[in-house]
C-alpha cells in the first residue's frame, strides 16, 4: 500500500488528489490552511488524515512533514499542490506581497521536499509530484510574482530530477490550465469566456483531470519518467 502526502489537500484540486489516492487504496495524509471544515469533511470522506500546516512558518511545515511520516510509516509519494495566486499590477505589490508569495509558492515546497526526501531516498524509491501553473510557462499579465513562483518549480524540478535520480526517486511538475475550482471563482463570466475561447479543448479544466495526471506520473508505468513538465491545460500553453 502507498503512502502519500499531499499539501494543500483540502483545495479544489488537491481535494481531487486525495479522493484519486484514498481510491486507489492508498494509505494519504494532507495538508490543510484554515479551512478545517472542509479538511474535516474530505478525511471522513475518504479516510485520509488530515493535518494544519503554516506555509510561512518552516519550524511548523518540518514539523508537520515528520508527523505525517510518523502517521503514514515513512513517505512514497509526494504531491507538492499548496499554494496561493494574487491578482495585482506588478507596480502596486508590496514587499510583503513578493515575499509571502516566494515564502508559500516555492520555498515551502522547497522545505517540504526536503524534509521528505531523506525518507525516500532510505528506501531508493518514490515519487515527488509538483503542481505548478501553465502561468510558469507562458507568464500572466497582473499575476507577475505568481507565474515567477511558478517558472522558478520548472527548474527546481528538473534540477531535483538529476540529484534524485540515482536514489530511485523520480521529480516531475504538472501544471493545470483554468481548471474549475474555488480559486478561480473569482473570474468574471467574460474572462472565463476569453479563458475557454484560448484553449483549444474548448472547455475549463476538471480537478479530476489533473488528480488523473498525478495518478499516473505516481504509477509503476512511469517509472522512467522524470525532469518533466506536463501540461494538463487543455492545449493552452501550446
Amino acid at each position: 500500500m502507498k503512502r502519500v502526502f499531499i499539501t494543500g489537500g483540502s483545495g479544489g484540486i488537491g481535494a481531487a488528489i486525495v479522493r484519486a489516492f484514498a481510491k486507489e487504496g492508498c494509505q494519504v495524509v494532507f495538508t490543510y490552511n484554515k479551512n478545517l471544515s472542509s479538511a474535516e469533511a474530505l478525511a471522513e470522506e475518504t479516510g485520509a488524515a488530515a493535518l494544519a500546516m503554516d506555509l510561512e512558518n518552516t519550524e511548523n511545515i518540518r514539523a508537520t512533514v515528520e508527523k505525517a511520516a510518523e502517521l503514514l510509516g515513512g513517505i512514497d509519494i509526494l504531491v507538492n499542490c499548496a499554494g496561493i495566486s494574487q491578482i495585482m499590477l506588478f507596480t502596486d505589490l508590496s514587499d510583503n506581497d513578493i515575499a509571502r508569495m516566494v515564502q508559500i509558492n516555492l520555498t515551502s515546497v522547497m522545505t517540504v521536499t526536503q524534509t521528505v526526501a531523506p525518507y525516500m531516498i532510505r528506501n531508493h524509491s518514490g515519487r515527488i509530484i509538483n503542481i505548478g501553473s501553465m502561468w510558469g510557462k507562458t507568464g500572466a499579465s497582473c499575476e507577475v510574482h505568481y507565474s515567477a513562483t511558478k517558472a522558478a518549480l520548472e527548474g527546481f524540478t528538473k534540477a531535483l530530477a538529476k540529484e534524485l535520480g540515482p536514489s530511485g526517486i523520480t521529480v516531475n511538475c504538472i501544471e493545470p490550465g483554468v481548471i474549475a475550482t474555488p480559486m478561480n471563482a473569482m473570474l468574471d463570466e467574460e474572462t472565463v469566456r476569453e479563458l475557454i475561447d484560448a484553449t483549444p479543448l474548448m472547455r475549463l479544466g476538471a480537478p479530476s483531470d489533473v488528480a488523473d495526471a498525478v495518478l499516473f506520473l505516481a504509477s509503476d508505468k512511469a517509472s522512467f519518467i522524470t525532469g518533466q513538465i506536463l501540461g494538463v491545460d487543455g492545449g493552452f500553453a501550446i
